[in-house]
């Protein structure tokens, strides 16, 4: 997997960098996001592995699935992956191409999994509490989760706060081992 993100990363920076500078940033975002979705669907999978077919063969193809929803660019950025054979890494260079983005707004999307729903006004208040100790714009995604007991668990790219009954009795377990 860290393979697969060290050669994506040079595609996804160049894509950045474009839009960036071409105040594109959004399209590019949602056109890259669409040809990751394209990327794995199966039967375009199988597209982009024929042995057969050439590299333009396979951009061509891939180009018509999406119809008119990319622009120039992005075909040509797409004809460029198909000639240097790094179509299947669309969902990585997406990937780090959100990352990117976000890193540029100052945001992060946070993933918070509580046992019980958290309603608006919680919602709200952790975000602003979050947003204060990273430092940046926070974009909340809660889900529930039954089986932590109580409390939740926060994860926000590389950062994870467990404060789970689930997470605590376990780190209680591990201690009680030693």
């Amino acid at each position: 997997m860290a393979e697969l993100t060290t050669l994506a990363r040079p595609y996804a920076k160049a894509a950045f960098e474009y839009a960036q500078a071409h105040q594109q940033l959004a399209n590019w975002s949602a056109m890259l996001g669409l040809a990751a979705a394209v990327s794995q669907d199966a039967t375009v999978q199988r597209v982009l592995t024929a042995p057969r077919l050439t590299s333009t063969d396979k951009a061509t193809a891939f180009i018509e699935v999406c119809g008119d929803k990319f622009d120039a660019k992005v075909q040509n950025f797409i004809q460029v992956l198909a000639e240097n054979n790094r179509l299947a890494l669309l969902p990585q260079i997406a990937d780090l191409f959100e990352l990117l983005k976000a890193e540029q707004e100052k945001s992060v999307d946070v993933d918070v999994t509580s046992a019980f729903a958290l309603n608006d006004e919680q919602q709200d208040k952790l975000a602003k509490v979050l947003s204060a100790r990273l430092g940046r714009e926070v974009r909340l995604h809660a889900a529930e989760d039954a089986s932590l007991i109580g409390g939740v668990v926060i994860r926000a790219g590389d950062l994870v706060i467990d404060g789970s009954v689930r997470g605590k009795i376990a780190k209680l377990a591990e201690a009680l081992k030693l």
